[in-house]
């Protein structure tokens, strides 16, 4: 396996380990008191947030300093994510696939879908602050 492949899967390990645990605190702890609304716009930015330093630091830890090396981990890291939200939905939680799908499409869906997005590009993003990356040094 590449290192852009193997910085992509740790990638997902660590934000989504971060955003399991957030998310379990958002259910159980943070949403009963202000609604599940605030809890989840208070969680997005953090795990947005994780993401944008975990990406920063795997690209650099696996030498992956151009914008066109960081695809595959982007890559890598989107696709290992959706499928285990959707893993988690139809076989931890025993929804349906229809439903996951439609609650996606709610404001607050959205909200989580764009957050996924970001995590998934923010290897490439990332590289655009790296003068290194930028000039296609490396």
């Amino acid at each position: 396996m590449g290192k852009a492949w193997q910085a992509g899967l740790w990638y997902f390990l660590a934000i989504y380990a971060l955003a399991f645990l957030m998310g379990t605190a958002r259910v159980l702890v943070v949403a009963p008191l202000i609604g599940r609304t605030a809890a989840t716009l208070i969680e997005l930015p953090i795990v947005v947030g994780a993401s944008w330093v975990g990406a920063t630091w795997l690209a650099r830890r696996f030498d992956l300093r151009r914008r066109s090396g960081r695809w595959p981990m982007a890559l890598t890291g989107f696709v290992l994510l959706i499928a285990a939200e959707l893993s988690l939905g139809v076989f931890g939680f025993g929804q349906r696939l229809d439903a996951i799908l439609a609650e996606m499409a709610t404001p607050l869906g959205l909200a989580g879908l764009a957050a996924q997005v970001l995590f998934g590009l923010m290897p490439v993003l990332v590289a655009d602050l790296e003068p290194a990356a930028r000039s296609g040094g490396g």
